[in-house]
């Protein structure tokens, strides 16, 4: 998949919404029946977490079930494929994770093009990442860190769990950013990751706040900094990363989409109702207390930040020539 610009995915999308959108009859009284939700990865974890607090809330807000469906795989493409091939009358949504933005380089031969086959909905919460390292790792701050790891280049190695993960893309970015040379360790999941690193087997990591926290009160871990580009509201002491390293932001996010074509008057709704469970002080806790702040959007501005992210995390996966395992 090949794109001009940003601008090009952005006047895409918003054509996509506003352009090519057919009319629906009663779309003020949107939804009539149960809507489901699909999600691309396994219950439990932060996609399901963050699909179901949101489903709760548009249960209670437009008076019809919004129904959670985990179909996992493919690094979400699974979901993603199952709500291209929905029609386009708002009854099928998709859970649209970070992942989406970096699948469109990574996969090769996937039978959507996600920019062109999801129209976007709403944002719903972003999470960052916490550099965190072993602490016999000696620094205490990103500088001290950089200047070590140059001083020993290819003996410090980087936990990330799976290829082409939020974690894997944030170490890279930051290595390409910093000019370190950091030796990866693959792992097919954060917790054997996170265990090596408090054992010392491996000295460094991106891991989001939310499996991080516990082990920084606790003196496990060192946090060094957070991706976000600004601080996070759980550990408003640590600096970001961008305080250091100008421009370096990574972060996890999740928003709603649909397929292309849902009517612009559907979107609409569910937009606004998005918006309003991110503004809801219970809501917002919510997500809060996965270690994320609510990311309330149009649905313009999160087409245009699905683009952004899309371009930029190509970049990252070619320069680092990332494949899949």
């Amino acid at each position: 998949m090949t794109f001009s610009g940003r601008a090009f995915l952005y006047f895409a999308l918003s054509g996509l919404l506003f352009c090519g959108a057919p009319s629906l009859a009663g779309a003020e009284d949107y939804p009539v029946r149960p809507v489901h939700i699909l999600v691309g990865f396994a219950p439990g974890g932060p996609n399901d977490i963050s699909a179901r607090i949101i489903a709760q809330w548009l249960s209670e807000r437009l008076g019809q079930q919004f129904i959670v469906e985990n179909r996992s795989g493919a690094g979400g493409n699974i979901a993603t494929e199952a709500v291209v091939r929905a029609p386009a009358d708002g009854y099928t949504l998709l859970l649209v994770p970070a992942p989406a933005a970096i699948n469109a380089t990574l996969y090769e031969n996937l039978n959507f093009v996600f920019l062109r086959d999801i129209a976007p909905v709403a944002g719903i919460v972003r999470v960052p990442e916490v550099m965190v390292v072993n602490p016999s790792v000696p620094a205490s701050t990103v500088p001290e860190f950089i200047a070590h790891a140059k001083a020993h280049p290819g003996a410090i190695n980087i936990a990330s769990a799976g290829n082409g993960t939020v974690p894997h893309v944030a170490g890279e970015l930051f290595k390409a950013m910093t000019g370190v040379d950091l030796v990866r360790v693959g792992y097919r999941g954060g917790g054997p990751a996170l265990v090596d690193l408090i054992g010392g087997r491996v000295q460094v990591m991106f891991e989001p706040t939310l499996s991080t926290i516990g082990y920084i009160k606790a003196g496990k871990l060192r946090a060094l900094a957070v991706t976000s580009a600004e601080p996070s509201a759980v550990l408003p002491d640590i600096p970001t990363v961008g305080a250091f390293v100008p421009g370096y932001e990574a972060t996890a996010w999740f928003g709603l989409g649909a397929p292309k074509d849902t009517p612009a008057a559907v979107i609409q709704a569910l937009n606004t109702a998005v918006n309003a469970g991110l503004a809801d002080p219970t809501i917002s806790r919510r997500l809060t207390d996965l270690g994320g702040d609510p990311m309330p959007m149009s649905p313009g501005a999160f087409g245009k930040h699905l683009a952004d992210e899309t371009v930029k995390w190509g970049k990252v996966i070619r320069a680092a020539n990332i494949k899949l395992e």
